[in-house]
């Protein structure tokens, strides 16, 4: 049985890294935002589900802009 190499986890800990910081500002911000484009509840899934993709696609498309 093959073991990780340590050149392995170090390329891919970054990639990780941006993943949960991404994450977790998504739903702080989808928790205090009041309005959002669609249901909360989706947008949260979304962001965790979704790795990478979710939190960029909310950030892009789901904040809602007051005025």
């Amino acid at each position: 049985m093959e073991t990780i190499s340590t050149e392995l986890i170090l390329m891919v800990m970054p990639i990780i890294l941006i993943q949960l910081i991404l994450m977790v500002i998504a739903i702080i911000d989808i928790v205090r935002n009041e309005h959002t484009k669609g249901p909360k509840w989706l947008w949260i899934l979304a962001v965790i589900f979704i790795n990478i993709i979710g939190p960029i696609v909310y950030f892009i498309f789901g904040r809602r802009t007051e005025g």
